[in-house]
């Protein structure tokens, strides 16, 4: 390819293609400044204009993310949508071990904040830890029997704590299920583990 070619493709790609930001659909756009920094508003799915080399458009997916917590999960890869199973004690001292999942979103209008104080690593910075420490305590506040019983309440509960953390840092927890709930016995073998919840 020869030079001029090279320089008019650059061109091309950089300058004319710089001046659009396509948002598809279930998406979000937001927009950052060299001179004003993150600014505040929020670009929907569409095709839209910017400065090309002035402003940087980064892509936020708006729709319902499930994060699962299951045995086994590679957590190597910190924005994995993801976690291993927690261990949590409850308040009658039982050790337990759950899976289930977080249905979450991003809160659309929040999208430049969180862009701007957390950065594109939420999953890390906010949703495993904020999960495993919120599922922790309200485990704690019930017993074995409390838990099989009111199954529906106590996701409700947690979710409802997710919420109190998740929707300062941009984010919305839609719901939280539970899929398995064990008993640990002796830590050093699996065989007296009881299962008291599954789906």
């Amino acid at each position: 390819m020869a030079f001029d070619e090279l320089v008019v493709s650059f061109f091309v790609d950089e300058i004319v293609g710089g001046f659009f930001v396509s948002v598809p659909p279930g998406h979000v756009a937001c927009i950052f400044d060299r001179g004003r920094g993150v600014l505040p508003q929020v670009w929907g799915p569409g095709l839209h204009i910017k400065i090309p080399f002035w402003q940087i458009a980064k892509l936020f997916n708006a729709q319902i993310l499930e994060y699962t917590i299951i045995e086994g999960f590679d957590t190597s890869k910190k924005e994995a949508l993801g976690d291993k199973v927690i261990n949590a004690t409850l308040k009658d001292n039982e050790l337990i071990q759950i899976e289930g999942s977080i249905l979450f979103k991003l809160d659309k209008s929040k999208a430049p904040e969180l862009w701007e104080n957390i950065g594109e690593n939420f999953v890390s910075k906010v949703v495993r830890p904020v999960s495993r420490s919120r599922i922790r305590s309200v485990l704690s506040e019930v017993n074995s029997q409390q838990l099989a019983a009111y199954r529906t309440q106590v996701e409700k509960k947690i979710k409802d704590e997710l919420n109190s953390i998740f929707k300062d840092k941009g984010l919305v927890c839609e719901g939280f299920l539970l899929s398995e709930v064990k008993l640990l016995g002796d830590p050093s073998t699996p065989k007296d583990d009881k299962v008291l919840l599954e789906k």
